[in-house]
């Protein structure tokens, strides 16, 4: 399931309703990516995300798809927030939930390998000073990006 959302989520409340009533889960792996207060620049204050509604979704829905295709996921979920969020609040967050640990962390980091680089998601930093700046790509991310591709 794919969530595009300006709205903060509940990553405990998120879990209960994946794993609610089921017994075929052995193992959930999460990940949420938060605001930090640093980056190459300056001090940073906040992250304005931007996107294109109804293409954003269906980008993510073709990730989430590959992953379930590589791996054997009993359920899957990307919340991924747009608008102005602050420090600490969270941005992202990825469950993958299968029968065994190994098919849960493989495609929990191959869907934020993936998010990170082909997302369609834009980042504003805004500083202490007020100034701002586009997050430009890192060649890290698509370093780890290369693991994934066939």
């Amino acid at each position: 399931m794919v969530i595009v959302q300006a709205e903060i989520f509940d990553t405990g409340a998120e879990i209960a309703r994946i794993t609610a009533s089921r017994t075929d889960i052995g193992a959930v792996v999460t990940f949420t990516g938060l605001v930090r207060d640093f980056n190459d620049s300056a001090d940073v204050q906040s992250l304005t995300l931007e996107h294109y509604p109804g293409m954003t979704e269906r980008e993510l829905e073709k990730i989430e798809a590959s992953a379930r295709v590589k791996w054997d996921l009993q359920d899957c979920l990307i919340i991924h927030r747009f608008g102005k969020m602050e420090l600490a609040e969270p941005i992202v967050l990825v469950i993958t939930a299968s029968k065994h640990r190994h098919d849960a962390f493989e495609a929990a980091a191959f869907l934020m390998d993936w998010l990170k680089t082909k997302a369609p998601f834009w980042k504003l930093e805004a500083d202490t000073e007020g100034n701002t700046d586009w997050v430009k790509e890192r060649s890290s991310d698509q370093e780890a990006l290369k693991r994934w591709q066939d």
